[in-house]
This record gives C-alpha cells, sequence and structure tokens, in this order.
C-alpha cells in the first residue's frame, strides 16, 4: 500500500526515481561530477521535508545542516540516500516509513507510519 502511494507521487510528479533494495527511491536532478559520499564522512546539507500530501514538515530554510553520514541521528533512509550523492548534487529523496520515522512518527511534525520526502542539496563534505 504504502509502495503504491510512492508510486503514485512519482508518477504526479513526473519523477524518474530509481528504486533501491530496501525501497527507497531517488532522483539527483542537479548531478555534478564528483566522488560520491560515504558512511563516517561530514555531510553539509540543505532541505526541505514534506509528505506525499505536500504538507511541508521541515526546512533548513538559508542555514545549512550537517550530520555523520551512517553515524548520526537522522532517518536511516538519508543515510543511504545521500551515499547516491556528490557536491553540488541536488535529489528528492522518497523515504518509506520504514527507513524514516516508522510506527511511532517524530512526535512533532511527522506522522506515523508516514512516507517523507527530501529535496536536498549535498552542499560540501567535510
Amino acid at each position: 500500500l504504502e509502495s503504491e502511494q510512492i508510486d503514485h507521487y512519482i508518477k504526479d510528479k513526473k519523477l524518474s526515481a530509481k528504486k533501491t533494495p530496501t525501497g527507497l527511491r531517488y532522483e539527483i536532478y542537479q548531478d555534478k561530477e564528483g566522488v560520491n559520499i560515504s558512511s563516517n564522512q561530514r555531510a553539509v546539507v540543505k532541505y526541505t521535508v514534506n509528505l506525499l500530501n505536500g504538507t511541508e514538515c521541515y526546512a533548513t530554510k538559508d542555514k545549512a545542516e550537517e550530520f555523520i553520514v551512517g553515524k548520526d541521528n537522522v532517518e536511516s533512509g538519508l543515510h543511504e540516500g545521500i551515499t547516491y550523492m556528490s557536491v553540488g548534487d541536488k535529489a528528492i529523496i522518497i523515504i518509506p516509513s520504514h527507513l524514516a520515522h516508522g510506527l511511532a512518527g517524530d512526535f512533532k511534525k511527522i506522522p506515523i507510519r508516514a512516507t517523507i520526502v527530501y529535496d536536498i542539496e549535498l552542499i560540501a563534505i567535510k
């Protein structure tokens, strides 16, 4: 069911997203030449997080945020999705609930069993 909702979203938005074995979907819509980020590197990112219905949950606005790939407390789907990106890339990463906040949501803006959509830019690797 969730997978069908994601497929419907991709079709609606006319994306050509790739699907990974975990169920994550991603599309790099601005692809710069470069080496992809990997585990234990610090990602500097700007992003917007929406639900499938378009409701915005979080956004960095003008200030970038950082996290260590594979280590920090962000969605497991984000740890996976970012590894397909190099510096300067912009991507849509669609994270199914089991790779996001699961049965609980995040107790703030993300509901129970929600698929989340990152529109993300990898600004730098530190």
